[in-house]
């Protein structure tokens, strides 16, 4: 007898975190709030004019924190210029030395994310948890399966943990990221420091679920989801949406990040659509659903599909469904709740509103016509004449 898939999950309960302030915006994370979307600047962070205009570029498309690394003493110099800038949240990325994480929280950053692969001495991570504490940030503890490193004095937890997790692919890796996560969180629960978001990321998809899975019944802080080194987005979009897709409907994970090899500004996009489609955050501006196309199109619908998405994106806010189908065949039956929608065919496009049909236009004029119906649409449904997703 075939099981039912589970239903979508409502959001885990989890602690909540204040990122910002009155100039960025505060962005919440955890609790009742939205999943949030952020990504990293992919250049270097001391080049200020770049920095700022990736940064701005990436809050432009949608990203609501922007991630920057600080390797060196010159990046951070760089952070309070940069801030001053900018106008999304900034994240210092820090890994082998815990004075950038002072430096940072002096030049103004809104979080810190600590890496316990890499700085791993108490009294260094004392140090900035007092400093965040004391300016009223937060901190990402960030664990990441190519830098974790077994500790001598957590050999019996592990072993514990890798026979209980035996039955999973990387068992032994999901142990050890566990147990790296406990005694990392171990200092900030003696230091009564509870402004904290949690990772482990992997390249491994399955991986990522299994362990954000375990962490999420060990922990209630806020989860930050990723796949790290996930590729191109050729790849790295499959690898990550399988990932933080099953992980989201099972009601896991507070903010995502897709990770790119390429323009970070995809992964604002991919994430953000991730979300709508899942429900987890209200959509903003078009939704665009569109025929695979097959042997009976009888016009240029690739081209009509991108040049329909890209007027969407220029000029609707409101969250319309609009159908782009190739032919009157199945067409009518899959828009089905479609705000807007054209049926094409014998070089023609018939389009509908709400279910009504409101013209039959030549080829040449589908876009044009289209795109006038949905503005149309989008004004009598802000001035209360109409409604999304009325038949």
């Amino acid at each position: 007898m075939a099981t039912m898939a589970p239903p979508m999950q409502p959001r885990r309960p989890t602690r909540q975190v204040n990122i910002g302030n009155e100039r960025t915006g505060i962005v919440r994370i955890g609790g009742d709030a939205p999943v949030v979307v952020q990504t990293m600047t992919t250049g270097y962070t001391h080049a200020v004019d770049d920095c700022v205009t990736e940064i701005n570029r990436l809050a432009a498309a949608g990203a609501q924190l922007v991630r920057v690394a600080v390797p060196e003493r010159k990046d951070t110099e760089a952070l309070a210029e940069i801030i001053k800038q900018t106008t999304v949240p900034i994240v210092a990325d820090v890994h082998f030395h815990f004075k950038r994480a002072l430096e940072a929280v002096e030049a103004g950053v809104h979080k810190i994310r600590l890496n316990p692969g890499n700085i791993s001495d108490r009294d260094q991570v004392n140090a900035v948890i007092d400093a965040c504490r004391d300016a009223g940030l937060p901190i990402r503890v960030g664990v990441n399966e190519g830098s974790i490193v077994e500790r001598k004095d957590k050999q019996k937890r592990l072993r514990e943990l890798g026979r209980f997790f035996s039955e999973h692919k990387q068992g032994h890796l999901i142990a050890l990221m566990i147990t790296r996560l406990e005694e990392y969180m171990d200092i900030f629960d003696a230091r009564d420091f509870q402004d904290v978001v949690i990772s482990a990321k992997s390249m491994d998809a399955a991986m990522v679920i299994d362990v954000y899975t375990e962490i999420s019944k060990r922990f209630d802080y806020p989860l930050h989801l990723g796949v790290t080194h996930a590729g191109p987005r050729e790849t790295g979009s499959i690898r990550s949406v399988v990932a933080l897709g099953t992980l989201l409907a099972n009601g896991i994970g507070d903010t995502i990040r897709i990770s790119y090899a390429g323009d970070a500004a995809d992964e604002v996009v991919d994430g953000l659509e991730l979300l709508y489609c899942l429900g987890r955050r209200t959509r903003i501006g078009a939704e665009l659903i569109a025929c695979p196309t097959c042997g009976r199109i009888q016009v240029d619908l690739f081209t009509l599909v991108q040049d329909v998405r890209r007027k969407l994106a220029d000029e609707i806010q409101l969250p319309l469904k609009v159908a782009v189908m190739g032919c009157v065949v199945n067409g009518p039956g899959e828009a089905e709740g479609a705000d807007v929608a054209v049926f094409a065919g014998d070089r023609r496009g018939i389009i509908y509103v709400q279910g009504k049909r409101v013209a039959n236009v030549p080829e040449a004029e589908i876009l044009d016509r289209l795109l006038q119906e949905c503005r149309l649409f989008q004004d009598r449904v802000r001035s209360g004449d109409a409604t999304l997703g009325d038949k």
